[in-house]
């Protein structure tokens, strides 16, 4: 996992694996099932999906319908009205965001608005999706809804007493009943039948209903009706037919909208569950149907849109945890996740504060169900899951992160900028740099010569001195931005608010650039969105790499040409 090949194209993003991504959900619902409509507002829904991108999450997940269990169907132009907003702001923000949409129409607005990934919970069974997406450069979530296994067969279960007393009276039973048959050998006989003998469901001596089972022979068939009592039959039939029972009426109803009638299946297997109702040899049923249904569903999904012209480095794939699902379920689907991960697809784990979640953890709270959450989806990374959708984004990055840190040595290279216009300007340059060195997990590996520069955006003030320096890293970039924030304090920056944005400073550190890491938000944007137009990083840059206008376009930077750049170099100030 902490080498993982796969690559996720999501429009103008390419998202790598080297490190589990994390997927903020925003509910933008008055009727989610975890937050209650805390973020139905726009506002209030930017905001914190805002806070999500800024405490580690790499994906906002925006959705404008409620798919749990017994949720009421929303029309695309009301939930149009609930997403765009949130999903155009958050993209401005340079957030990767995914719009949580099984309407077409609404996943070619938000798409229009800036969102990047369509997350379609009907696994594009839509032709009219599939067309829509083929036509983009959308990254796809191709999402299992459904039952997975076929409906038990219901029959009434034997319970088997091994006592000595429950012998002797079963003996004793049986004695009866061979004495009761005796006593009526003369019974009329029908086509060769004893009409005596005990049918299912009959009570026998002693009391014992002889339950009807699943096997044996068929009961013989009915007579037919006498001529006086075929009219009546008709018409009860009739009467039947005109008159629906109330489960034919529901059903129709239902067929409106098959999600919400599978999710009210569900939700009705769920509450009927009962685990001592069956004798089983073992905890969980057999996985190999489960899996064929699930894996088989999610691979003809995949490779439809593939025909249809999607590329593959385009599609992700979920299992749908919850949906039409049993806990015992969903927790074999779970256990399966290698096999999953095996088919080549970027791999999600959606498992955050799900009912099967709170049957293992004896959780009754949907919202307190993250630290479960987190044990679920520890265990599905370390099987191959690629990205885990959370609730939590801010708790997860912290949980993520401490486990990396231990479980997966992975260094990073990146590019710092370090700038200064007051006091000892190169003596500030060389303490920041000696300082990044003695942040945990990270060294310095290069260092650019020191640089003047014209002052850029404020321009009445004194030059600059600038510099870049090259680490390696094993820390996540929101957490390496804190330890560079700290040193940018201890050196005597001044960020309160009635310090100019772009005014004077004894030291300024820019964190420029991460391998593999796209991130969007208030505190952090990485690549950093002003690299293209600021010469006094670009020409120190010449310094530890070959051509960095080059690297950085084809890490989707605009970079300008040099006459229209900003804080252009002026002279060398010299060495490191």
């Amino acid at each position: 996992m902490a080498n993982d090949s796969k690559t996720w194209r999501c429009g103008k993003y390419e998202l790598s694996f080297d490190r589990p991504r994390i997927m903020g959900v925003l509910n933008v619902t008055p009727d989610s099932f975890s937050d209650g409509g805390e973020y139905f507002d726009p506002d209030a829904a930017i905001e914190y999906g805002l806070a999500m991108l800024d405490a580690g999450a790499d994906i906002i997940d925006v959705g404008g319908e409620s798919t749990r269990p017994g949720f009421t169907p929303v029309n695309p132009d009301e939930e149009a009205r609930r997403v765009l907003p949130v999903v155009r702001a958050l993209a401005k923000e340079g957030a990767i965001v995914s719009i949580d949409t099984r309407h077409v129409a609404v996943a070619k607005a938000a798409v229009r608005c800036g969102a990047s990934i369509v997350n379609d919970v009907t696994g594009f069974t839509d032709p009219k999706m599939v067309e829509f997406v083929k036509t983009s450069t959308c990254g796809v979530i191709v999402m299992h809804a459904g039952e997975v296994a076929a409906p038990a067969r219901t029959h009434a279960t034997v319970q088997l007493d091994t006592s000595a007393a429950a012998f002797v009276a079963e003996k004793a039973r049986e004695a009866a009943a061979e004495a009761a048959r005796e006593a009526e050998k003369p019974a009329r006989r029908r086509r060769g039948k004893l009409l005596g003998e005990p049918k299912p469901e009959a009570k026998l001596p002693g009391g014992v209903v002889q339950p009807s089972l699943p096997f044996g022979d068929p009961e013989p068939a009915t007579e037919p009706a006498s001529e006086q009592e075929t009219p009546a039959a008709e018409q009860a039939a009739a009467a039947e037919t005109v008159a629906p029972a109330p489960e034919a009426t529901e059903a129709a109803s239902e067929s409106n909208d098959r999600l919400a009638a599978m999710m009210r299946r569900s939700a009705r297997r769920e509450e009927a569950y009962v685990p001592t109702s069956q004798l089983r040899r073992f905890t969980l049923p057999d996985s190999a149907p489960i899996m064929r249904r699930v894996m088989g569903f999610l691979s003809d999904q995949a490779r439809a849109l593939i025909h249809a012209g999607v590329s593959r480095d385009r599609i992700c794939i979920d299992p749908g945890p919850g949906f039409g699902k049993s806990a015992n379920e969903d927790i074999v689907i779970q256990r399966e996740t290698a096999k999953m991960a095996s088919l080549g697809y970027p791999l999600m784990c959606a498992v955050s504060r799900k009912r099967f979640v709170g049957a293992v953890s004896g959780v009754t709270e949907a919202a307190e169900r993250d630290a479960a959450t987190f044990g679920v989806c520890l265990g599905a990374i370390q099987a191959g899951a690629n990205i885990v959708r959370v609730h939590d984004a801010a708790g997860f990055a912290q949980f993520l992160n401490g486990y990396w840190a231990v479980a997966k040595p992975q260094p990073r290279r990146a590019f710092v900028a370090v700038g200064s216009n007051l006091g000892h300007r190169c003596d500030n340059i060389r303490a920041a740099r000696d300082m990044i060195a003695e942040i945990p997990l990270t060294c310095v590996s290069n260092s650019s010569k020191i640089y003047e520069s014209e002052p850029a955006y404020e321009t009445r003030q004194d030059a600059f001195a600038n510099a870049v320096i090259e680490i390696k890293t094993e820390l996540a970039p929101l957490v390496l931005l804190d330890e560079l924030m700290k040193i940018e304090a201890e050196l005597g920056r001044d960020r309160s608010k009635k310090a100019k944005a772009n005014g004077p400073r004894t030291i300024d550190l820019d964190l420029l650039w991460m391998d593999g890491e796209t991130h969007g938000g208030k505190k952090l944007r990485l690549p950093h969105p002003l690299i293209g137009e600021r010469d006094f990083v670009l020409v120190p840059l010449e310094d530890l790499m070959h051509d960095p206008a080059r690297f950085f376009r084809y890490n989707g930077v605009e970079v300008k040409e040099p006459e229209d750049r900003v804080g252009h170099i002026v002279g060398e100030l010299g060495r490191m």
